[in-house]
């Protein structure tokens, strides 16, 4: 499925609400140190609430760490700087896409990276600054998803009349 890899992340109920997002989705979670809380931080538990069992959950000290034992995958970074809307690539099983920080996003010399094959962005309206991490997180994997047909879910048919 795909990696969904956050950078240095700062607030526990959005990396809990990406854990359940994780496990509901299939899409597995690389969080790279050092993190702005404790895996086992109370608020991180309540955001996630039981998830966290069905979740594929890996904590690294490094971006390249964590890119070189995914085998090299195709890696989307997610910034307000760039210039591709995040649903023109057509992603594919075990592409990877890389959030930032809360407060800072990712830097020019992550988005630069040769690791990097493009920095796509979420449209929103002018003058906003960004959208919440968990709700980006969602957008991104929802609609990389999608254009796999939501393989491995069980989608549930209307009834024929």
């Amino acid at each position: 499925m795909f990696n969904l890899i956050l950078f240095e992340p700062e607030i526990p109920p959005n990396t809990g609400n990406i854990i359940r997002l994780c496990a509901n989705s299939g899409a597995k979670l690389h969080l790279i140190e050092p993190l702005g809380f404790s895996l086992d931080e109370k608020k991180l538990r309540r955001a996630g609430l039981d998830y966290t069992e069905f979740a594929e959950i890996k904590v690294y000290s490094s971006l390249a760490a964590c890119y070189e034992s995914l085998d090299s995958p195709r890696l989307f970074a997610f910034s307000t700087k760039g210039a591709v809307s995040h649903d023109a690539p057509n992603f594919k099983k075990n592409d990877a896409f890389l959030f930032g920080p809360e407060t800072r996003g990712l830097s020019k010399d992550i988005l630069n990276s040769s690791m990097v094959k493009d920095t796509l962005k979420i449209p929103m309206r002018p003058g906003n600054r960004s959208l919440n991490l968990s709700n980006a997180a969602a957008i991104v994997i929802y609609e990389a998803w999608r254009q796999i047909d939501y393989l491995g879910s069980k989608i549930i048919q209307p009834e024929d009349p």
